[in-house]
């Protein structure tokens, strides 16, 4: 029986205006519908539960009506949180503009979910078979980091850390993203972001030196193409590059976090690193295809998906990354 995932990102309250492009500087568009939905690490906790594993938080969520909305989206995942609310401030927001093109451009504003102490984190436990995810949007706030450094870094050694850098990756003090990468079992990023932590390369490369010289506890690197996929490299030295799944995408916010989210659940359970990256793949590919981020799918939904689909693995030979026209 699989652990928990013990979540110790950033959920944030998410404003979803869709509109048909971006405007001009000091011009204004009106948006054709407009959403207030969970986000941020929400939906990556969203992936992980519905696909069978249980989820608790050991962020901090606020005391103001984004926290209690972010709370009864939680109650409504069945997902528990670990740490009080904040008396002092309420949690974050984001806005996100979803342009025709399916890309997604955003504005965010942080709240309770950017201030993290050892104290405020002691109700945080962890016990044998659970795993632990975070990401570098925690990472970026100057008021949690270098408290979840030292709270990731005093992790047992059998409890596998799974981060994803996300964009904000240059906001990460190189110390405080290396530290955390020789701690990181699993790396899930997109091409942009390895390239920003292992410089320029072909994927494969990329993968390479991101286990050899970053994450040298690492079982594993996972780069992320949008729709071509992904590229797995294990620690053993095998690797191989993932077909992704055709589909028609009509919103590629969430896209990430689905698939980090179902990955992570499928490891949980004992599968394979390639099947669950193939796994994970079409958790992705069916997200693009709904509205609003946390449009995970569930474990039938994509064993469903799945059995409809072409096998992907038996073609799964290591092959060059190109540009990816959605990032997961």
């Amino acid at each position: 029986m699989s652990g928990r995932l013990v979540h110790v990102g950033s959920a944030v309250v998410d404003y979803v205006y869709r509109i048909d492009a971006l405007p001009a500087p000091g011009m204004e568009k009106t948006a054709s519908s407009f959403a207030q939905v969970a986000g941020g690490g929400f939906n990556m906790m969203a992936a992980a539960s519905r696909t069978g594993m249980q989820v608790v938080f050991g962020g901090q969520l606020g005391s103001g009506p984004n926290g209690d909305f972010l709370r009864a989206a939680f109650a409504a995942e069945g997902i528990a949180t670990l740490t009080p609310p904040s008396p002092l401030m309420d949690s974050g927001n984001c806005v996100a503009m979803i342009s025709s093109d399916a890309e997604r451009t955003f504005v965010s504003w942080p709240g309770a979910e950017s201030v993290l102490s050892l104290d405020m984190m002691a109700p945080v436990a962890v016990a044998p078979g659970d795993w632990v995810f975070t990401s570098g949007y925690t990472l970026s706030y100057p008021k949690s980091r270098d408290a979840l450094t030292d709270w990731i870094e005093a992790l047992p050694a059998d409890i596998p850390f799974v981060f994803d850098p996300t964009p904000v990756i240059s906001d990460i003090p190189r110390p405080i993203l290396s530290r955390v990468l020789a701690r990181t079992t699993w790396l899930s990023c997109n091409t942009t972001e390895a390239v920003e932590i292992a410089g320029p390369g072909d994927v494969e490369d990329l993968a390479a030196r991101l286990l050899a010289d970053h994450c040298p506890q690492g079982a594993g690197v996972v780069i992320r193409s949008g729709p071509k996929g992904c590229h797995i490299r294990l620690a053993n030295g095998s690797a191989r590059t993932i077909a992704g799944f055709k589909v028609n995408a009509v919103d590629t916010n969430g896209a990430g976090d689905a698939h980090i989210g179902a990955f992570v659940s499928a490891l949980s359970r004992g599968t394979p690193p390639f099947e669950a990256a193939r796994y994970a793949n079409a958790a992705a590919a069916i997200s693009v295809t709904r509205h609003g981020g946390s449009s995970a799918p569930s474990d039938h939904e994509i064993q469903t998906f799945l059995s409809h689909a072409a096998d992907p693995l038996g073609a799964g030979r290591t092959q060059k990354a190109k540009h990816n026209s959605w990032k997961a």
